[in-house]
């Protein structure tokens, strides 16, 4: 059984909401799941996985720039702010801090839900540390 897990960060890297999808299932379905929880933000950092034209559209109809590459097979290149897109490394930092957690690291939960609130409760411990 495998799992993905997409998060909302701030600009801190402290994770604010996230959302669980099967792992076979396109990084697409969490980003929609996602798109109507996001904070008021002025840009939004993300990977290749969340390349999609509908997602940059949604974001530009919020108001927030999206600094996401674009995949490698995608044919027109798209433009991203390179320095800006460093500070992802936030991000991962915020997965390894989770992955801290035993419980979290080694998935012993069989049930997403059960999983799920295991990293809730390690995210808010490290919401505030």
């Amino acid at each position: 059984m495998n799992t993905k897990l997409h998060a909302v960060t701030d600009t801190n890297g402290r994770p604010l909401r996230f959302f669980i999808t099967a792992g076979q299932v396109s990084d697409y379905t969490g980003a929609a799941a996602l798109l109507d929880d996001l904070p008021e933000a002025e840009w939004l950092l993300g990977d290749r996985g969340y390349n999609a034209n509908w997602l940059r559209e949604a974001l530009k109809d919020k108001g927030i720039r999206a600094h996401i590459p674009g995949r490698k097979a995608r044919k027109a290149p798209v433009k991203y702010d390179k320095r800006r897109y460093k500070r992802r490394n936030r991000i991962e930092i915020m997965f390894g801090r989770l992955k801290d957690w035993r419980r979290v690291a080694t998935r012993y939960d069989r049930c997403p839900k059960v999983f799920l609130s295991a990293v809730a409760l390690a995210a808010t411990v490290i919401f505030w540390l």
